[in-house]
């Protein structure tokens, strides 16, 4: 079957690329674009260009979630549904303030959508804090919600690493089944990249990044702050590095920062976020410079012709916010395999309900 996938807070594609990569070997059974929608303009733009073209432009709506109407007659239907809802109160960076922050009651427009078009399965991704945001209510409280709409869950924390993804990323990712199909997800097994090389050093320079590839401007550093990253070492940051006083940050009670921390070169990546002030841009493990967006690209696995729109800090923080390619990519054959009723590697969900 070609499922049709509608997606909302679609980001850059992440997970879109993911999904319209998933191959289970059958042409017959695969994923396709019906309509995304995202908040962000350049961010859209984004999507459009790499995921969608001109040919499906109008199927992109650049809208304020609260503002689109969820409706069979402003929205085509779908088979397939996917939603990384926004993360920012749910994260463990920040005050994690759940269902009382801005963005944390978005996920029910996820919801309306389950419940108007009855898609076949659904994907939601946020991050690991939501499953102790608001001592664990607001967790449940989603997944209940999912359930209500009519539909089996199967929430999974996934540590991307683990899944050849160069870099330490951890994401609950919750896979639904309507409850009148007879089929029930496993998470896709870790075993098939045990073996796979997801240092930084192999990320980032296998093959060589071309000098006029996409995003790939490198990032002015002061004079200071070449500086201080000389007395760093890989792994090391502003804090735990030998350093003369002069060159160390005026910041109290930081013991455990990515404040100016160097990438370390046969491990994967510490986490690529969508930050880049005071230090958090993500450093090189050699050079004395903050990555360019294109090898933070890398590290999220997006592939090096896919082409980011707007300033140098509008795309870094669509590819932090990112789900990572080749990550969702397994994820949705596994997906796929299971509504085809295909046997695969696969291991119990680690999160019950």
């Amino acid at each position: 079957m070609v499922y049709r996938m509608g997606e909302l807070f679609c980001g850059p594609g992440g997970l879109a690329w993911g999904a319209l990569n998933a191959d289970i070997g059958d042409w017959n059974t695969r994923i396709v674009h019906a309509w995304a929608n995202d908040i962000d303009n350049l961010t859209c733009q984004t999507y459009r260009h790499n995921i969608c073209k001109d040919d499906y432009a109008d199927s992109v709506i650049c809208q304020d979630v609260r503002e689109l109407e969820i409706s069979r007659g402003n929205l085509s239907d779908i088979d397939a549904f996917s939603f990384g809802f926004p993360c920012n109160d749910f994260s463990i960076v920040g005050e994690q303030k759940g269902f009382d922050g801005s963005y944390g009651a978005l996920y029910t427009y996820g919801v309306e959508v389950l419940r108007t078009f009855q898609p076949q399965w659904f994907l939601a991704e946020n991050v690991s804090g939501l499953s102790s945001a608001n001592e664990g209510f607001a967790f449940k409280k989603v997944l209940a919600d999912l359930i209500s709409a009519g539909y089996k869950v199967f929430p999974h924390m996934y540590k991307f690493e683990e899944y050849g993804v160069p870099q330490a990323r951890h994401r609950i990712i919750i896979v639904g089944i309507r409850d009148d199909l007879p089929c029930d997800f496993r998470p896709p097994s870790t075993t098939p990249y045990k073996d796979v090389d997801i240092s930084v050093r192999t990320a980032l320079n296998n093959p060589p990044i071309d000098d006029m590839a996409f995003n790939h401007e490198i990032p002015f550093m002061s004079d200071k702050v070449v500086e201080r990253l000389r007395y760093i070492k890989p792994g090391q940051n502003a804090f735990n590095a030998d350093m003369p006083e002069d060159m160390r940050l005026n910041v109290k009670g930081a013991k455990i920062s990515q404040i100016y921390k160097r990438l370390e070169p046969d491990k994967p990546a510490y986490t690529v976020t969508g930050s880049g002030g005071g230090g958090t841009h993500m450093y090189h493990y050699e050079e004395d410079r903050a990555l360019t967006n294109r090898e933070r690209a890398r590290l999220q696995t997006f592939p090096d012709d896919y082409e980011f729109f707007g300033t140098r800090e509008k795309v870094r923080r669509q590819i932090g916010m990112a789900v990572p390619c080749r990550g969702a990519k397994i994820i949705f054959e596994a997906v796929l395999r299971t509504m085809e009723g295909i046997d695969y590697e696969s291991v119990p969900c680690n999160i019950k309900i």
